[in-house]
């Protein structure tokens, strides 16, 4: 076997090779220097990739964040690096920073049945016509997500049980909210919003999704079958 060949990644073993590396161990067993020779993907005839990775970082004295400040053109002068190979570097360093920045915003926490108003008022409050909706929440009480589950007439919307706790079981929902609006402005809760909630309910207990109140929209007011007794 030559010098040459011995430099060649295809030859080491496997569990030496980056990308194998990777895949047997996870990502956070390589170096710095072998996740960028991955991004490399190949060396120099006397370099292998993780050669050319470490010379670059030893120039930025193995500082990522001053590695990030070169160019392409900075980048290029590297041995074995050219245009394409820089680009790929500045592009994975650039996502790094990005992701660094980018915080998810807090989960909304519910308190209060009006808390669950505030967060529907826009859908359901002034439309003609009637809506079921949900809202999810873990067992914090933390919004996971709202949903439109279904739209009808003036009269009525129907509200089917299997889709509400698909939407819910898919998101690993604690918690569930029923709301639907009233077009008409009245906010007496008919037969059939009670026995749909009691369904619901029902169903909620025995996948460990409690039902934590039935809110009817109408308008600027509401009814809630929590604050009310009603669940």
């Amino acid at each position: 076997m030559t010098y040459r060949e011995n430099l060649n990644i295809k030859s080491w073993a496997e569990e030496d090779r980056p990308r194998e590396k990777l895949m047997l161990k996870g990502r956070a067993a390589l170096s710095d220097a072998e996740l960028i020779a991955i991004l490399l993907g190949s060396g120099t005839t006397s370099m292998s990739a993780v050669d050319v990775a470490k010379i670059l970082l030893q120039q930025v004295g193995n500082d990522l964040n001053e590695l990030a400040r070169l160019s392409v053109k900075d980048l290029m002068k590297q041995r074995g690096i050219g245009e394409a190979k820089a680009i790929t570097i500045v592009a994975a360093l650039e996502l790094g920073r990005r992701r660094k920045d980018s915080f998810p915003e807090e989960k909304v926490k519910l308190t209060s049945s009006k808390d669950a108003y505030n967060l529907l008022q826009e859908h359901l409050a002034d439309i003609p016509h009637e809506e079921f909706w949900i809202i999810l929440v873990n067992r914090a009480n933390r919004v996971i997500k709202k949903q439109q589950i279904s739209q009808g007439g003036v009269a009525g919307t129907v509200a089917d049980p299997k889709m509400i706790f698909k939407v819910a079981l898919e998101e690993l929902a604690s918690g569930i909210i029923l709301a639907h609006n009233h077009p008409s402005g009245n906010l007496t809760a008919s037969q059939q919003d009670i026995e749909l909630t009691k369904k619901l309910k029902e169903s909620g207990k025995l996948l460990e999704v409690q039902v934590l109140d039935h809110i009817i929209i109408a308008g600027n007011k509401f009814l809630s079958f929590a604050d009310e007794g009603m669940l």
